[in-house]
């Protein structure tokens, strides 16, 4: 058993990595957000799964080996990988259109949606102050889209649809979690964005135009297996319920990288829906946490 000055580093480790992931993928999403202008979202999302597995294979076949492959549950690791799949097409089709903090803010809406399906997936019931975070959490959405309004644009349904998917893959990545080792489970999150895109990338492949795209259709993957590989260790250092809160970090990252690269910064309302939205969903961890 680590002593307590171990285990506070460990946790202080776990919550540097997930604030890691807050710079890494922001980045990844600006990638997506230059190649989106000139290349299909499908052959974006394949570049990005097909460097994910690559990468994941590179860190862990040495030591693993051939064994990583072998699944206990393939038809759930499949559903997952494919749901993972449709939730990144669908970003990679909106960031184009989003600023990466809008973008963002309405991805963070992912832990409310787990706890909404959380009861029918996963039998986990859904208390009142649950229900209630959850719905305060959906106005917040409504206010950084702000349907029927001149800056509202069709794309951020997409992203909506985008932290549905992404929800429900968590939910189905906590099934097999006592299934399959993390190493096996990491490797299947890409498998089928990376093998049944195949399928349509002839039709929509386009070669880089130039070096510069070049490096960019290969950052994405190298970001995304590094960014998921940082969080499969920070929850090997650190308990999920402490480091989850870390997670928003995504959002101030997004914002630094979107002014800086494209000259976005958020509007008032945009903050102040991050706000509500990030609120219900620290309040959703607090008070798991707490019933812990």
């Amino acid at each position: 058993m680590p002593s307590p000055q171990t285990e506070r580093r460990n946790i202080l480790l776990g919550i540097g990595l997930v604030c890691l992931t807050g710079t890494i993928f922001p980045f990844m999403n600006s990638f997506s957000k230059l190649l989106g202008a000139d290349y299909s979202p499908l052959q974006i999302s394949w570049a990005r799964f097909f460097g994910h597995v690559l990468f994941v294979m590179a860190v862990f076949m040495p030591r693993r080996g051939p064994r990583m492959f072998k699944t206990r549950a393939p038809l759930l690791q499949l559903t997952r990988s494919a749901i993972q799949c449709v939730s990144n097409l669908c970003f990679v089709a909106a960031i184009v259109f989003q600023p990466l903090a809008d973008a963002a803010a309405i991805g963070m809406m992912g832990p409310l949606i787990v706890a909404l399906l959380a009861w029918p997936l996963l039998g986990e019931r859904t208390k009142l102050g649950h229900a209630m975070a959850i719905v305060v959490g959906f106005i917040g959405v409504l206010i950084v889209i702000r349907p029927g309004s001149a800056v509202f644009h069709p794309s951020a349904l997409f992203l909506v649809a985008s932290a549905f998917c992404y929800a429900l893959y968590q939910i189905f990545t906590r099934k097999v979690a006592n299934i399959d080792p993390p190493e096996t489970t990491t490797v299947y999150s890409s498998a089928f964005g990376a093998i049944g895109l195949l399928v349509v990338l002839p039709f929509v492949w386009r070669s880089p135009a130039g070096i510069v795209d070049f490096l960019l259709f290969c950052g994405l993957g190298v970001l995304g297996g590094l960014g998921h590989y940082c969080v499969v260790r920070a929850l090997a250092y650190a308990p999920a319920n402490i480091i989850s809160p870390f997670q928003y970090f995504q959002l101030i990252g997004s914002v630094v990288v979107g002014y800086f690269m494209f000259g976005h910064f958020p509007d008032a309302m945009t903050w102040l829906g991050a706000g509500v939205i990030v609120s219900a969903g620290l309040y959703l961890g607090w008070s798991q946490t707490r019933r812990q």
